[in-house]
């Protein structure tokens, strides 16, 4: 509720990890990983059992989500394309409705927009903004545009500091003090504000405290021991070769250790996230803001011997999402499929308070709002994903309905899995003559909107654009500076005695809760 007693629009608060499995959760069943702060925010919220990511890989995972549209309809290829200044985003929503729009962390926005509504932008990125992760599908799957190889499994460990540390040590205290900022003037409310981490993002790194959360006999191995490259499907021996996986050997000790690191890094976050949600309460705003917690995808971690993403395998496509706000939503778990693109038509929803705005362009995500009040089972839901990026040789798509999951890359065999009857993805169904209905009515909704043939060749003709200006900026030498330059006008902060920052404008945050002069004794 407003000073005056008057209800106003929610807060939004977007708390994002990068790279973190569902399944790696102990709110998701996982027995050995310690997150106590997420699991207390899981059982005062909504769970949402099936949410998947629309792009197994970062950047375009992230520009679907923020603009509420499936990736290739938007261009969003991989992870050297261009977020385009022109689509509208959560953000821009957000502040027609009146919100302060304010992004603090990781959003790998490639361009030189690298705001997309936002009013706001407290820290840099962490990766690059210019298109020197383009990939290249005519070097086949062992190109590797960022360097991707086994070393960030291999040599993983605990350490006294990390490049990933630093950045996300930064991002919490300049979410953190934000927050005190906002509460401390509640004429800058409504607001969204997103605080996105890069962790559990490899390379698998640990700070000592973390490691030492755990010893490796309580590590458990993968549950689907490594699948012989024989024996894998073509997808995923392109990612083999992309991974560099037959230049190491896996030993036991280090999928032990990866794993280890990996726990170790996801305590990290939790504890982040726990102090946000302290600072929330501690400053009054919890009851007024709705929190979400969710991740751009996951992480496969050994399971079937695969590393990183850019799969649709579950370990790699299933994502955490928690959405809290105790005094709104009852908690409850929720079986229905949803997706990141769902957030965004949720947000205006929330914001309009039932009667949200046509939006500019059509979203490809639905508002989970139905569910989290529990009007709506959603039963009858599907969720599309999609991948394109470095790795692989062609385009991909995988559609999830009720029990199943269909799986189309163009050139290769199309996979089916019945994930009630095989959570492990083991057996492949495609071609069954008892599933042919199943499949013929999976794969003409898959293609009803995307044609494999012209999706290829636009995804061609885009690497073809991007890596020509990529090599005309490695010969002149002369690089797009493109990457996000925070700036503080410190003639505002703390006590200045220019015309507006005076004692009427410092008073509400030399002391908060502000505590009203106490006259003299005498």
């Amino acid at each position: 509720m407003s000073q005056a007693g008057v209800r106003r629009q929610p807060n939004i608060l977007l708390v994002m990890a990068d790279q973190l499995a569902a399944p790696a959760l102990p709110v998701y069943g996982h027995r050995v990983v310690k997150a106590p702060h997420l699991s207390r925010l899981a059982q005062e919220g909504v769970v949402f059992d099936s949410a998947y990511c629309n792009f197994p890989i970062c950047a375009p995972s992230r520009f679907s989500m923020l603009s509420g549209r499936l990736p290739h309809a938007i261009e969003a290829y991989d992870n050297g394309a261009e977020f385009p200044a022109s689509i509208p985003t959560m953000a821009h929503y957000l502040r027609h409705a009146g919100y302060r729009t304010i992004l603090c962390g990781k959003m790998h926005f490639i361009g030189p927009d690298q705001l997309h509504g936002y009013e706001e932008r407290l820290t840099t990125d962490v990766y690059p903004a210019d298109f020197g992760w383009t990939p290249d599908w005519r070097k086949g799957p062992e190109f590797r545009p960022t360097g991707v190889s086994m070393r960030g499994v291999v040599e993983a460990g605990p350490c006294i500091r990390s490049l990933q540390i630093d950045y996300d040590d930064e991002v919490e205290y300049h979410g953190i003090q934000r927050l005190y900022d906002l509460a401390r003037a509640p004429e800058a409310q409504p607001f969204f504000l997103t605080i996105s981490f890069t962790h559990p993002h490899p390379p698998f790194v640990a700070s000592q405290k973390h490691w030492d959360l755990y010893d490796n006999t309580t590590i458990d191995l993968p549950r689907v021991a490594p699948i012989p490259y024989d024996a894998l499907d073509e997808h995923s021996r392109w990612l083999y070769v992309a991974h560099a996986q037959d230049r190491h050997d896996m030993s036991e000790s280090r999928v032990l250790n990866a794993r280890r690191a990996y726990y170790g890094m996801i305590g990290y976050v939790d504890d982040k996230v726990g102090r946000i949600v302290r600072t929330l309460e501690e400053t009054g705003l919890r009851d007024d803001t709705l929190v979400v917690f969710a991740v751009d995808h996951g992480e496969m971690l050994g399971e079937r011997g695969m590393w990183y993403k850019q799969t649709f395998y579950e370990w790699s496509a299933r994502v955490p999402l928690i959405v809290s706000m105790p005094k709104r939503f009852a908690p409850r778990r929720v079986a229905a499929h949803v997706s990141l693109v769902d957030l965004l038509p949720t947000f205006l929803e929330v914001a309009a308070e039932g009667s949200p705005p046509t939006p500019v362009d059509p979203l490809d995500g639905h508002s989970l709002l139905p569910l989290l009040s529990g009007a709506d089972a959603g039963l009858d839901r599907c969720v599309i994903s999609e991948y394109s990026s470095e790795g692989v040789c062609a385009a991909s798509r995988m559609l999830r309905q009720g029990r199943y999951k269909y799986i189309y890359t163009r050139g290769l065999a199309p996979m089916l899995f019945d994930l009630a009857a095989d959570a492990d993805e083991l057996h492949d169904l495609a071609g069954s003559a008892d599933l042919a209905a199943v499949q013929q009515r999976m794969h003409a909704r898959l293609v009803q909107d995307w044609d494999p043939d012209e999706v290829h060749a636009r995804i061609l003709a885009s690497q073809k654009r991007r890596l020509f200006i990529a090599e005309a900026a490695a010969r002149s030498g002369r690089y797009p500076n493109w990457a996000y330059q925070p700036f503080v006008d410190e003639s505002k902060r703390y006590v200045r005695g220019s015309a507006g920052t005076g004692p009427t404008h410092t008073k509400s945050k030399a002391r908060f809760p502000y505590v009203d002069p106490v006259e003299p004794d005498r």
